[in-house]
């Protein structure tokens, strides 16, 4: 997954992003190093915090940016 690199670009701790998700940092390294499935709300959690999709964090699409809301 895309978790550390989104990170990294956004100059984050595993720390920050973890205390923004409410979880221990190690909870969130397990994420990231693929250790542990992530939960769906916590994926939706971070797509929104990086103002991206889920499809781009699951490395579904190349495409960073989000999906227009639909009505």
């Amino acid at each position: 997954m895309r978790l550390k690199d989104l990170r990294e670009d956004h100059d984050l701790t595993q720390s920050v992003v973890a205390n923004y998700l409410h979880i221990r940092q190690n909870t969130y390294s397990q994420y990231e190093n693929g250790q542990r499935q992530i939960p769906i709300p916590l994926l939706i959690a971070l797509a929104k915090y990086y103002g991206t999709s889920v499809d781009y964090i699951l490395e579904l699409t190349d495409v960073i940016e989000p999906y227009p809301k639909q009505k």
